[in-house]
């Protein structure tokens, strides 16, 4: 069990998640921590890895495999360039536009309040978890409860073999 666990209890309705670092960023354990702790949370996780460029993010959130939500953790401090080329990039998209994204980690390099969080959150992310503006206690619970929101906020997902049958 996660030290912050995220979703107490668990969500009416699993997300399908696609997790993944920006383009620049090639630190790959803040992913799998998060992978761990969403499919703890009851969540499906496709992890892309690091250093994706913006173009394999957009493509794994296309098809039948569709996600829920798409999460971009960056520890490198340049979250703030990549993110917003890639957010600005997927609003730009009319298959990817309405898909939410959200954004957490270090975003900058100065750390404090650099106004990161505010840029990107007018640029099209759903939410910005900024590790400079709050503990990670605090970023890990408002993450839970966004993601309990957004489960909340969908419709249920047809079975596999329904779907496949028509």
């Amino acid at each position: 069990m996660s030290e912050y666990p995220m979703t107490t209890p668990m969500p009416e309705r699993s997300l399908r998640v696609v997790v993944s670092s920006v383009s620049s960023d090639a630190h790959m354990w803040n992913l799998v921590y998060l992978q761990l702790l969403l499919e703890e949370a009851g969540h499906e996780v496709t992890n892309l890895g690091v250093c994706p460029p913006d173009a394999t993010v957009m493509d794994a959130c296309r098809g039948a495999d569709r996600p829920d939500l798409v999460v971009l953790s960056t520890v490198n401090g340049h979250g703030h360039l990549d993110g917003l080329r890639l957010i600005r990039a997927i609003r730009r998209d009319p298959e990817l536009a309405l898909l939410p994204v959200v954004i957490g980690g270090k975003l900058g390099v100065r750390g404090g309040d650099d106004g990161f969080g505010e840029r990107l959150l007018d640029a099209g992310f759903n939410a910005v978890f900024n590790e400079s503006e709050a503990p990670v206690a605090r970023m890990l619970a408002d993450f839970g409860a966004f993601l309990r929101t957004l489960a909340g906020s969908l419709a249920p997902r047809e079975p596999a073999a329904l779907a496949e049958a028509r």
